[in-house]
């Protein structure tokens, strides 16, 4: 048998499956596209789904792929075992009704045998219970005797999910030898012991399962097999589990280095080392298909897997932040069969860093709170966190139920998920109730979707804004009328229109609908059910009716300013992937006239210079004056052309691609201009974070620039005449302001140490003992925050030994400073304690170090009471 690597054997696999006349796909991203039933790619036919239910074509009947996979019902269970994984590449061979079990079972032992050199005599196969045909295969194309071919029932060897296509499977096992296997003498494929060790699954989609229980044959038969690629690695270089593997091991070995700890000598460590292991793989390969750590769907899956293993880097005893820089082992190992590993490096790298920073901020102090809670248990004789508890460490300070649970889980404890599931959902009805009715009104069913498709609409607007229409259906009130009159408030529907309804991030037109009777004002214009356009307004003057005709006028003025940011943002778009990666990808936008706004998918705030680079990119498109070309075709045209999709669009067999020059190549249904010169101008006005991993970018274009432009002018002019300043010497101007009002500033806080020291010598007289303890207590008025500690701080080091109390009223707003020495705390004085007791009886709340601490409160008129009630706590406290 060979000896051969993790890459070796993958090339093998896909150059054989390429001399049988297959094509060779390239592995899918990870992010399942247009299947909402799959979270991430988790087989290597999911992808291929639609090829095998006919609803796309393949580029061939026969197909091969390596394609990269991620399974997370098995997460808690990674590290703990030496065989569970999150991450592995699935190799596959699969027939779309071309061949069948012939040439699948044919070509699977000359694989095995001829290419990988498998000891014949080691081979075992399994077959679906009464699958002869399988069975005689089997005998006819390889050198497996009868009696090492298993036949095997349904639960092992047929599969099927539900209705639809299904059928028998044929498996391919290694045996191990003796010395894994059990006490049982007839032990083969089928017993639960270690000795047999599946590697390749060829599964026979032949049968259609009917709700009656039937299972007719389908016309086309299909191939689909998956042989793991670590598994037929463990095999090929004679280890025992997937972390031994050449790829992989090579990652354990850094991490040994990194950490100083040896693998396979501690049983707690390698845990840790295995969960590090697969976790960067993992991690590594969803960021460069575009997932960003988050806190829903797979950018959870994300966080928690690159959470886990920083934590337990932390375990292994290393300090720094170290993930980012293993990620150049998984590169350096798998970059050549996946080259988006070398081109998206710096990218990836810096995701890694940025939130193992973000965890370690947090876990010190997370991890320290939770520490508590177990001594609690312990000393309570208890088993479960309380829910609140769970709760608070996920709320606060940003600790993940699944991370508590695991770190309870390995000293013995466990968590009330159900309480803190209670606390969850009282906390999505605070914010519920606190939202109110900003969600606007409830849905309602379109009154249009009751009538027939003839009332569908045909719009005609790319390159006219005036047409003439039937009105095919009035709606008013929610209700389809015949008819409407001046000053009615309704919805037309025509046959044919110039409106543009709202779509793909565009707002809807505006304009008049009218003939030589009647004048409607669209408000704007929106999508309707049956395929209709429905022109949403008031009518101006007489009365319309159904089979009407009226002439559409869309408003131009407005048109083309939406045109100007809709073609902006395409090349905003462009822009942006050439200045911070191709990773950006749209997540939504929004194109009025007045504005756009675009979101993107990037891990961290754009800088200024960034920002700069962009807006000068757009801006020397537009003076290049590229002619913008719009035209329908193909939707796998367009992909070869290389169109880009924008967000929110739904595509059919044929798509519109809009071109701007050899710039910006998108799919895109909504209205532009015929020249990137008729933008004008393009100006970022804001950048901000709207979600996490989620960047928003709002900006203007044409006359909204002018009217800017003019705005800061302005607004520079005045500025020069109040500082009576001119243009040129205004920066200095303002920078000589800002050093006199620093100076000014000095000089006013000076004068106020000076009276706090003065006032403190003052109070020393009101100074009072309560059980041994001085105290010293005293209010003020219109005084920041900052002054109160200061005199608190001098009052203290005035006193020497004891406890200062004092408040501040400002704006009705009161405050509490506490702070004591350093030998009163040793007696059992703690500052955050009494501050809290005497804040409660003026209305607040507050707490702090046993040294300093503060508090708000909102009655004014119990200060003298809060104040006084500080004896009566430092007499509860003192030892």
């Amino acid at each position: 048998m060979k000896k051969m690597g993790c890459n070796e054997i993958r090339k093998s696999f896909t150059d054989f499956f390429e001399s049988k006349g297959h094509y060779i796909g390239k592995s899918s991203s990870l992010i399942p596209k247009n299947d909402k039933s799959l979270l991430l790619i988790n087989s290597g036919m999911a992808p291929l789904k639609n090829y095998f239910s006919g609803v796309e074509v393949p580029p061939k009947n026969r197909m091969s792929t390596v394609q990269k996979c991620i399974r997370t019902g098995d997460i808690e269970n990674v590290g703990k075992t030496a065989r569970h994984g999150t991450f592995f590449e699935m190799m596959g061979n699969f027939s779309f009704g071309d061949y069948f079990k012939e040439d699948a079972i044919k070509w699977a032992w000359e694989f095995v045998t001829k290419h990988l050199e498998i000891p014949e005599d080691k081979i075992w196969a399994t077959v679906y219970l009464n699958d002869d045909e399988a069975h005689d295969l089997w005998l006819k194309y390889s050198s497996i005797p009868e009696e090492r071919i298993v036949r095997l029932g349904k639960d092992d060897n047929f599969w099927e999910i539900g209705l639809g296509p299904c059928g028998p499977c044929s498996e391919l096992y290694y045996d191990r030898g003796e010395q894994y296997g059990c006490d049982n003498p007839d032990c083969k494929p089928g017993c639960d012991c270690d000795r047999y060790l599946e590697f390749w699954n060829l599964v026979f989609t032949q049968f259609d399962r009917q709700e009656d229980g039937s299972y007719p044959e389908l016309a086309h038969k299909n191939i689909d097999t998956g042989m793991g690629l670590e598994r037929i690695g463990c095999i090929m270089q004679d280890v025992d589990n997937i972390f031994e593997v050449d790829t992989i091991r090579a990652i354990i070995d850094e991490i040994e280095r990194v950490s100083g700890v040896k693998y396979g000598v501690d049983a707690k460590s390698d845990v840790s080392i295995r969960i590090i292991t697969d976790h960067i793989r993992a991690m590594s390969f969803m960021i460069a298909d575009g997932i960003l750590p988050s806190n829903e769907g797979r950018g959870y899956v994300l966080r928690r897997l690159l959470r886990r293993a920083a934590r337990h880097g932390k375990l292994l005893g290393i300090k720094e932040d170290y993930l980012y820089n293993l990620f150049d082992v998984v590169k350096e190992v798998s970059g050549e069969a996946y080259p988006e590993l070398v081109e998206k490096e710096g990218y990836i790298k810096k995701v890694i860093k940025i939130e193992e920073e973000k965890f370690n901020e947090t876990i010190d102090q997370g991890s320290e709170i939770l520490n508590g809670y177990i001594e609690e248990l312990k000393a309570n004789n208890e088993s479960t966190l309380a829910g609140e508890k769970v709760f608070k460490l996920y709320d606060t300070y940003g600790f993940p139920m699944d991370l508590t649970q695991e770190i309870l889980e390995e000293v013995g404890f466990d968590l009330d998920e159900e309480g803190f599931n209670t606390e969850m959902d009282k906390q999505r009805e605070r914010a519920r109730s606190a939202r109110g009715n900003m969600e606007g009104e409830s849905w309602k069913e379109d009154p249009l979707s009751t009538l027939d498709s003839s009332v569908a609409s045909t719009f005609c607007g790319y390159k006219h804004l005036s047409t003439t229409g039937v009105v095919n259906a009035i709606v008013k009130d929610d209700e389809i009328v015949d008819s409407i009159t001046e000053g009615d408030k309704a919805i037309i529907v025509l046959d044919r229109t110039t409106f543009y309804a709202e779509g793909g991030g565009q707002v809807g037109d505006s304009g008049i609908l009218e003939n030589e009777n009647a004048v409607f004002e669209v408000i704007t214009t929106k999508k309707g059910a049956n395929n209709t356009i429905k022109h949403i307004g008031i009518v101006k003057k007489g009365s319309i009716n159904t089979k009407d005709e009226l002439k559409s006028l869309v408003n131009r003025e407005i048109r083309m300013a939406s045109a100007r940011n809709h073609s902006a943002t395409h090349l905003l778009h462009k822009a942006l992937k050439e200045t911070l990666g191709e990773h950006v990808n749209q997540a939504g936008s929004l194109v009025t006239p007045e504005r756009l706004r675009f979101d993107i998918t990037h891990f961290e705030p754009i800088s200024k210079e960034e920002l700069d680079i962009v807006e000068r990119k757009v801006n020397d498109v537009i003076l290049q004056s590229l002619d913008i070309d719009c035209e329908v075709m193909g939707i796998n045209e367009a992909k070869e052309k290389g169109a880009m999709a924008l967000f929110g669009e739904k595509y059919g067999n044929e798509v519109r691609v809009v071109s701007m020059g050899d710039y910006s190549i998108e799919l895109c249904g909504g209205t532009h201009l015929n020249n990137t010169s008729q933008v004008g101008l393009f100006k970022i006005l804001s950048e901000g974070g709207v979600a996490a991993g989620v960047r928003r970018i709002e900006a203007i274009t044409g006359r909204s620039v002018y009217e800017y432009l003019n705005n800061r002018d302005e607004l520079i002019k005045e500025t020069c005449n109040a500082l009576k300043t001119k243009e040129d010497n205004l920066v200095h101007r303002v920078n000589a302001l800002v050093e006199e009002n620093k100076s000014l500033t000095k000089e006013l806080h000076d004068v106020k140490a000076k009276m706090s020291l003065q006032s403190a010598d003052k109070l020393m007289d009101s100074k009072v003992e309560v059980n041994g303890v001085n105290l010293v207590t005293a209010k003020f008025e219109d005084m920041d925050m900052n002054s109160l500690k200061e005199m608190a701080d001098n009052l203290r080091d005035k006193l020497q030994s004891g406890v200062v109390a004092i408040s501040n009223v400002s704006d009705s707003k009161v405050n509490f400073v506490v702070t004591a020495t350093k030998d009163v705390i040793d007696r059992g004085i703690h500052s955050g304690n009494i501050v809290k007791e005497i804040a409660k009886i003026a209305g607040g709340k507050g707490g702090g170090r046993p040294n300093m601490a503060q508090a708000g409160a909102t009655d004014a008129t119990k200060i003298d009471e809060a104040l006084s009630y500080a004896c009566e706590v430092i007499k509860s406290q003192v030892k």
